[in-house]
């Protein structure tokens, strides 16, 4: 589930495995497997970032690695 905010202000939690693709046109749209279709105000990169925030606390994905371990490591 994430946290979303319609634009008149008022947030909601989506369930983001109805999540079927986001586009920015400028506004957010979010379309639902279902179809429905529904305008936030964050972000398309938001709002990616929070499913696959999502998907990663299930376990589903793994996490990103945050730092590269240097080529002088790798060879130690």
């Amino acid at each position: 589930m994430i946290k979303l905010t319609r634009l008149d202000g008022e947030p909601f939690i989506l369930n983001a495995e109805l999540i079927r693709y986001i586009e920015s046109r400028p506004d957010t749209f979010v379309t639902l497997t279902s179809g429905d279709r529904m305008i936030v105000r964050e972000p398309m990169d938001e709002v990616m970032q929070r499913a696959v925030r999502y998907q990663q606390s299930k376990f589903l994905l793994p996490p990103q690695p945050t730092a590269r371990v240097s080529a002088s490591k790798e060879t130690a």
